[in-house]
């Protein structure tokens, strides 16, 4: 939504616009059933059935604001990953790519879609690509958070790629030259801290526990977890290694409790309590993992996430304001 152009090939959406759309959209996206004593047995009844949601109102509100926009026509570069279920193998969709290789121009709203099929919420899609000479591509996909739920070292191993390529967007010279790199990480928020789930509950589970208890899906949540935690732990210690680490940003609320930590509670009040987590995390320190722990722990005299991010703002203006005097020049 960020990158998808307007008539004018500017961002369809602001930044500022987001919290509206869920506002508006999200009850429909996840549209909440009547609680009742029988809940927690239709929920589970339902699970085992299939997707919790059909995705079809999401599916039409992503074609509606995308229409045929390919990847290739974003207004910024981006990278989204997608798991193919059919080979079990990440998909990984970037611009640069799209213009260099039509079987991944794909159009912007399947690739919406297919990220946001996260299994047992929303269905898997299929979707085919074609080259001008006749070739063709299959896709099979569901949400890329399976393969990488943080995406940080996704776009770090892309934009390498593109370094090795020559690319002239970036400067020749070492692809691992990691200081040269500004990376912002937001995460969605967790209940790292609100301790879920413990052994002596686990050791009791089998298979439908597992898949469900109590409004959660236990398996998801540890491979997700592991899988982002993974990431940070590792981009954290890589920038400490070369002594830049204040170019590498991670904001996340590791505190969320009850339906703030679900994945699909949108009512009004919900997202409205989300909207102020978001906010008050702006005034917060800047944190970074505590690799023993998992644990943000503030880190001192780095000022506040709000701070660092007009930091990184001030960097990214100068480097794009350089980039149009080269141009010019030349």
């Amino acid at each position: 939504m960020l990158a998808a152009p307007d008539e004018n090939n500017r961002p369809l959406f602001a930044a500022k616009d987001l919290n509206t759309f869920y506002l508006d959209n999200g009850p429909n996206i996840f549209p909440q059933k009547k609680a009742g004593f029988l809940t927690p047995v239709a929920n589970l009844l339902g699970s085992v059935r299939g997707p919790k949601y059909d995705g079809v109102f999401l599916h039409d509100k992503i074609k509606s604001l995308t229409h045929d926009v390919k990847v290739a026509d974003t207004v910024t570069n981006i990278i989204v990953p997608a798991f193919d279920v059919k080979y079990l193998q990440p998909i990984i969709f970037s611009t640069y790519e799209a213009k260099n290789d039509a079987l991944k121009n794909a159009h912007l709203s399947d690739i919406c879609i297919s990220t946001s099929a996260a299994p047992t919420y929303f269905p898997a899609h299929l979707f085919k690509t074609e080259a001008a000479d006749g070739r063709s591509r299959e896709y099979h996909l569901v949400d890329g958070g399976v393969a990488a739920n943080n995406p940080t070292m996704v776009a770090m191993s892309m934009l390498t790629k593109e370094v090795l390529r020559r690319n002239p967007d970036f400067n020749a010279g070492r692809p691992t030259e990691y200081t040269n790199y500004l990376i912002i990480s937001v995460g969605t928020g967790s209940a790292k801290q609100a301790e879920k789930y413990t052994a002596p509950q686990c050791a009791k589970w089998g298979l439908i526990q597992w898949l469900y208890n109590g409004g959660f899906t236990p398996i998801i949540d540890i491979f997700s977890h592991a899988s982002s935690d993974m990431v940070d732990i590792h981009a954290a210690v890589l920038f400490q290694a070369l002594h830049c680490e204040k170019n590498y940003l991670r904001i996340q609320d590791d505190t969320l409790t009850g339906n703030t930590s679900s994945v699909d509670i949108a009512t009004k009040d919900n997202m409205e309590s989300l909207i102020g987590i978001g906010q008050d995390l702006l005034k917060k320190p800047v944190a970074r993992v505590n690799i023993d722990t998992g644990v943000y722990e503030p880190c001192g005299g780095e000022g506040t996430n709000a701070e660092a991010l007009a930091y990184f703002a001030m960097k990214l203006s100068d480097e794009r304001k350089l980039r149009k005097s080269n141009l010019n020049s030349n």
